[in-house]
């Protein structure tokens, strides 16, 4: 192999690819990354077994071939180098990386050792817009388990509607609900648990504004996410995720209606107060306000009223504060309504006047 490319369009490439990259030294050439030149362009890939990652940039190509070397130390490296043009050669088993003052050189390992990511893209799912993954998806994913323990709370329902997707995430104390409009593409109805990780890698493309192609190949459990250059690749999760519906309240005693911002400010200043006392924060609802409070027998205790019009009876519930900032972080609206039957059943969060979306956090009991 012998190709040369521009070092500010490796290191953009190199910071993502990483993401793939295995933490584990169980296989020595899952801590590499396949570098293959061919075609006018390097073609980098990385993969855990679990994701796979590959991207492609434009290059000078003298001679085609490929090679694997250290992840941590080649990206390293690249980062360290100024913006200008490098060389990558292959000698025997060894990668020579030329710029204008440096000269280094990598022990590899043959790149037929490293997995094959993938043979066949499969049937092509779904287009998403970009802004459809940055506010749709961003506002499901954040539920989801990161304990992959439970397979099936570690990952993200997806399935097909006429009109587009459901999303559906939940970690067993709370639950993320969206029903996603896409580009339309005719098939039967699919049923898909993608983990989680996939699409928080997903999320971090950002470069281009070309939509995200969804294939899926059942027969190989595999899942594939395509935006111009850039391929992820993942398998689907074999769990069957929990029966959501029967959670999610068909009733409530009272709704309040506020201002996102506001609320998540009060739960920042409140959660000072609540880190000691096992991080809860109690809401109560009153006719034109809610009144935010957390406390700590040994520090003190903190209060915060925000505007809010309330439709039903008052009330009060308590919930984790972690649990109460995420979705106020991650649902990018003006204004959210807030919905509950009593102090102990779960509250349901919604975008006011938008039924495509519903966040549900369990209850924290406290002692009147």
């Amino acid at each position: 192999m012998k190709a040369s490319a521009p070092t500010d369009q490796l290191q953009k490439k190199l910071s993502f690819i990483n993401h793939g990259v295995s933490a584990r030294a169980d296989l020595p050439v899952l801590l590499n990354i396949l570098i293959e030149a061919k075609d006018g362009k390097i073609t980098l890939s990385s993969t855990n077994l679990e994701i796979g990652i590959q991207t492609s940039i434009p290059a000078t190509v003298e001679e085609e071939g490929g090679i694997t070397v250290p992840a941590k130390t080649f990206t390293e490296l690249i980062s360290s180098l100024p913006q200008e043009t490098i060389s990558l050669t292959t000698e025997d088993a060894t990668l020579r990386v030329k710029s204008k003052k440096t000269q280094s050189s990598f022990q590899t390992i043959a790149k037929e050792e490293f997995p094959k990511l993938y043979e066949e893209k499969g049937e092509l799912l779904a287009k998403l817009p970009i802004k459809t993954l940055q506010e749709d998806f961003s506002s499901v994913i954040f539920s989801a388990s990161i304990d992959t323990g439970r397979p099936a709370l570690s990952g993200i329902l997806m399935r097909r509607e006429e009109q587009g997707f459901l999303l559906v995430a939940t970690d067993g104390y709370r639950l993320s609900l969206k029903h996603a409009t896409l580009t339309h593409i005719p098939g039967e109805e699919v049923s898909l648990l993608v983990p989680a990780r996939i699409f928080r890698d997903v999320l971090s493309l950002k470069e281009g504004k070309e939509a995200v192609e969804v294939y899926v190949s059942p027969e190989k459990n595999q899942v594939l996410f395509q935006q111009g250059e850039t391929v992820l690749i993942g398998r689907l999760i074999g769990a069957e995720f929990p029966n959501y519906e029967r959670i999610i309240p068909s009733e409530h005693s009272a709704v309040t209606a506020f201002d996102r911002e506001e609320l998540l400010k009060a739960v920042k200043i409140c959660s000072i107060f609540a880190r000691d006392a096992a991080n809860i924060i109690t809401l109560s609802l009153k006719k034109d306000a809610i009144i935010v409070s957390s406390q700590t027998p040994s520090l003190g205790e903190n209060t915060v009223t925000v505007e809010a019009s309330l439709t039903g009876e008052e009330n009060e519930i308590a919930f984790n504060a972690r649990y109460l900032l995420d979705v106020l972080s991650n649902v990018d609206r003006e204004t959210l309504t807030f919905e509950m039957t009593g102090p102990l059943n779960p509250g349901v969060f919604r975008i006011k006047d938008d039924t495509s979306f519903l966040h549900l956090i369990m209850p924290i009991r406290i002692q009147a």
